[in-house]
């Protein structure tokens, strides 16, 4: 199961790699673009970029430690830090929608020419990247720091179509100002995206159950288990990104079958929930329920 959960995380790791190349790259190119042509859609685009190849970057090297094996000072690992990754990411990228709204209404102000046939060329250019780049996270391992990665690509995504339809509308109509109103559209969309990230952050860090999972489901499928008379002290947390943990007690009808029945608990929570780390506690029925169930076919009668 641990060599299962490397090859994920390499994975992981090379995929946002790659995608750091192909971001830092053009977010250069943009730039040099956005400075030429006086566009507050391409600067804002290329600043995205820029903060993209830093969130992807610091997503690289969480999933880089998260390959570390567990030690006496972290006896789970480092697994993690792909969630604080995830989270730092989310607040990063809130300052980022502050930093573009703030030059964006600056320029509704005072608006200033652009040059609308370099802007349409560089975005479309840099929307054909941002897809691949998209392509690229969506097709790797899905989890918290994956999606914080994709949260910045699919926002600059999002800031290539607003660049490239300023720059066809500057180009045939000439009204400048809607680089900018282009731009708060674009952030405001990218806020809410980052605020729902900073809240499952938060949520995973603080052993929330994660969202994929329904804790009630996990208790009553464990409870349905042949030999298992009851369920309780049910906890389930995530270690990692792409782990996720739980413990529990298990009422159960007698300790000399407890082999099958932690077998049975173990690939039941694997096969149905995807959750491999699992740490159950037997416990004996208490006699008074023992007598309970005797006794009440008589009271029936």
């Amino acid at each position: 199961m641990s060599g299962n959960h490397h090859h994920h995380v390499t994975t992981s790791r090379q995929v946002l790699l790659l995608a750091l190349g192909l971001t830092l790259v053009f977010a250069v190119i943009e730039s040099l673009a956005g400075w030429y042509s006086g566009s507050i859609a391409l600067l804002g685009d290329a600043g995205h970029m820029l903060t993209d190849g830093l969130s992807l970057g610091i997503a690289a090297f969480a999933a880089t430690l998260a390959l570390r094996a567990p030690s006496k000072k972290h006896s789970y690992g480092l697994g993690r830090i792909e969630l604080l990754a995830a989270l730092f990411n989310a607040l990063f990228m809130i300052a980022v929608v502050v930093a573009i709204s703030t030059v964006a209404i600056e320029r509704l102000i005072k608006p200033q020419p652009v040059i609308g046939e370099t802007v349409t060329l560089v975005a479309f250019i840099g929307l054909l990247i941002n897809i691949l780049v998209a392509w690229l996270l969506t097709h790797s391992e899905n989890n918290i720091n994956v999606r914080a990665a994709l949260l910045h690509v699919l926002g600059d995504l999002l800031g290539s179509i607003a660049a490239l339809i300023s720059g066809v509308v500057i180009t045939v109509t000439g009204w400048n100002p809607i680089d900018p109103i282009l731009s708060l559209v674009i952030v405001i969309l990218i806020l809410f995206s980052s605020m729902r990230l900073l809240r499952d952050g938060l949520h995973l860090l603080l052993d929330g159950v994660p969202n994929t999972i329904d804790l009630r489901a996990v208790g009553k499928a464990l409870a349905r288990l042949d030999g298992i008379l009851e369920v309780h002290d049910l906890h389930i947390w995530s270690l990692s990104a792409e782990r996720t943990a739980l413990s529990a007690h298990l009422v159960i009808d007698d300790l000399s079958h407890w082999e099958q029945r932690l077998s049975a608990a173990r690939d039941l929570v694997h096969e149905q929930f995807n959750i491999d780390h699992c740490t159950y506690q037997p416990e004996l029925q208490p006699a008074n329920h023992m007598l309970i169930q005797i006794e009440e076919p008589h009271q029936t009668e």
